[in-house]
């Protein structure tokens, strides 16, 4: 006598059957890829603190950008590494015509005409003391100060082609702040993207190292979410869009899945998820230890994520996920 919970074990008698039926399905088009680049020449070396990713700047930056194109990947997050002498206090290098940014925005946008170009935007990188924002006299961001740079620099990528702003300082009136800049100025066709949510954690541990962007003393808990609140998330989200939000980030992703998928249950808005460094750190480690296959955890956490409700995923590990596809 058949029970009838046997009855589900029917649709997963073989790899056929299961993948005819299978509910969530990654593709190439789901992906952006991180990619870092300098003010330098022709720059191509590894990021000792970021296991597959490399510097980049010039043909180098061109030919890998061709390949990621080739992979099916539509788009990539671009983040700046700059010198310690192109630090200051304003994150001046950041609107500069010769910022590291502009200078692939430009270069990609002329040579790879067919990627989607997202810049992130924070002060962090360029500035000397390694903070989100502007400080005042007492040491404390200046929320307003940090909007009119935000605004500028904003301005400064569009100008050089970016086609999405992707603001990541969780300063409060940030998207606000950025779409009046963009369409002031022209820029009515560049999209906004905020890190809506947010959360501060130890899972960007490698990125921060590998960026040279981690200040002396922190103040992302005053700025980025608390890892224990969920609904703050949504409040988050929903002003986000009142200002002008066209698609949003939430970070990070394996911890955070129940958020993605609140998001994803209570807003239209294309919703991205990024899975962090820390959290490829941790399945790589797993993997060297000969704890369990990286691999497979890989393809599964990214499905997790999809299934979770995301639409995109940031991930360094892109095109290692395609090659598996």
């Amino acid at each position: 006598m058949a029970f009838p919970n046997q009855r589900l074990r029917r649709l997963r008698t073989t790899a056929q059957m299961r993948s005819l039926v299978r509910e969530t399905s990654l593709s190439p088009s789901d992906f952006i890829l991180p990619l870092f680049v300098s003010s330098e020449t022709d720059t191509d070396r590894p990021i000792g603190a970021l296991p597959g990713c490399n510097l980049l700047s010039g043909k180098p930056l061109t030919k890998f950008a061709k390949t990621i194109r080739d992979f099916g990947v539509p788009a990539v997050l671009l983040f700046a590494i700059t010198t310690p002498e192109e630090k200051d206090q304003t994150a001046s290098v950041a609107s500069g015509v010769d910022g590291p940014i502009q200078k692939a925005l430009a270069q990609l946008k002329d040579e790879v005409p067919d990627l989607v170009l997202i810049a992130d935007l924070c002060l962090c990188g360029y500035k000397s003391d390694g903070h989100c924002g502007i400080l005042n006299d007492d040491g404390v961001i200046d929320n307003d100060t940090t909007l009119e740079r935000i605004g500028e620099i904003a301005t400064a990528f569009a100008q050089s082609g970016a086609d999405v702003i992707a603001p990541s300082g969780m300063m409060d009136g940030t998207v606000q702040s950025i779409r009046s800049s963009l369409d002031s100025s022209g820029f009515i066709n560049t999209a906004n993207m905020p890190y809506s949510a947010k959360y501060s954690t130890v899972l960007y541990g490698p990125f921060k190292t590998g960026t040279d962007s981690s200040p002396e003393k922190s103040l992302h808990d005053t700025h980025q979410m608390d890892i224990a609140n969920g609904r703050e998330a949504m409040r988050e989200i929903a002003l986000d869009m009142e200002e002008g939000a066209d698609m949003i980030i939430i970070k990070p992703a394996m911890p955070c899945l129940d958020i993605i998928h609140a998001a994803r249950e209570n807003f239209s808005v294309p919703i991205a998820a990024y899975q962090v460094s820390g959290e490829t750190a941790l399945i790589r480690a797993a993997g060297e230890q000969g704890y369990l296959d990286a691999e497979k955890l890989m393809m599964e956490s990214l499905i997790c994520i999809k299934r979770a409700g995301a639409n995109m995923i940031i991930t360094y590990s892109a095109l290692d996920a395609i090659a598996r596809l």
